[in-house]
């Protein structure tokens, strides 16, 4: 690796270690806008995945008390069954096209969560729906890497409070892209120089999420609601112009 490969990997590290640590989610949209100036995509996103799982392991115990996992499971179980379809889906599914829809959608929901000033707490579906968005997530996320934003959405909707999103927004996706990842590693689609790579953005993804968590500990509810809807609409941003330009 070059110098520029040894600089940009620790801070893309950094950067998405901190926003995993701070909102739960996020690792991909921050580290891979650093790391594909260096790397390419076959390097990237199974890196992505590991500095996730990395991140998200290590601020588990510090959060896992005010976590409720009677809200979880059915995104777990929903999750689980949609990310080998999605996965299964990548071969017939056109990756400009569903990235800009997607981005699109996440623009629009974000967008008029923000701007509503009433508080949600819509209980529609109960346990059958969460399960659904939950397996809708899954095939999003063996797809594409993109399992947060429709369970994010959805427990804004709700009208859950800090602890009870974080708790599904971190073990939903831990649970989403540890499963991503053994299925590409299963497959063959995971390099051994990745290895090499992880152990140089390690110390990077753990002090970013640990510096994350800190901030999250200080945040209220609202200022917490703010953050991710405004981590959302970078996402969907992000996919909306890269889509656009790859068209």
């Amino acid at each position: 690796m070059d110098t520029l490969t040894y600089v940009l990997l620790p801070l893309g590290a950094l950067a998405g270690g901190f926003v995993s640590g701070l909102a739960g989610f996020g690792t991909a949209l921050m580290a891979l806008g650093i790391w594909l100036y260096v790397l390419p995509p076959s390097l990237a996103v199974p890196l992505v995945l590991i500095c996730s799982v990395i991140a998200q392991t290590s601020t588990l115990p510090s959060m896992w008390k005010s976590f409720d996992l009677s809200l979880v499971w059915p995104f777990l179980i929903g999750g689980l069954l949609g990310v080998p379809l999605g996965t299964m889906l990548i071969a017939s599914a056109d990756p400009k096209v569903f990235k800009l829809s997607v981005g699109v959608l996440i623009l629009l929901f974000s967008s008029a969560l923000y701007l509503n000033k009433r508080p949600l707490a819509i209980k529609f579906g109960g346990r059958i729906a969460d399960g659904a968005i939950g397996f809708a997530g899954g095939i999003l996320g063996g797809l594409a890497g993109l399992s947060g934003p429709l369970p994010i959405l959805w427990a804004n909707i709700r009208g859950w409070n800090k602890h009870e999103r974080r708790g599904i927004f971190q073990l939903f996706n831990f649970t989403v892209l540890a499963t991503a990842l053994l299925l590409q590693t299963a497959s063959g689609l995971v390099e051994l120089k990745v290895i090499w790579l992880a152990m140089v953005a390690f110390p990077g993804t753990l002090i970013g999420a640990w510096a994350g968590a800190r901030v999250y500990h200080a945040l209220n509810d609202k200022h917490f609601g703010d953050v991710v809807l405004g981590l959302l609409f970078l996402s969907g941003l992000t996919l909306v112009w890269n889509s656009l330009g790859a068209l």
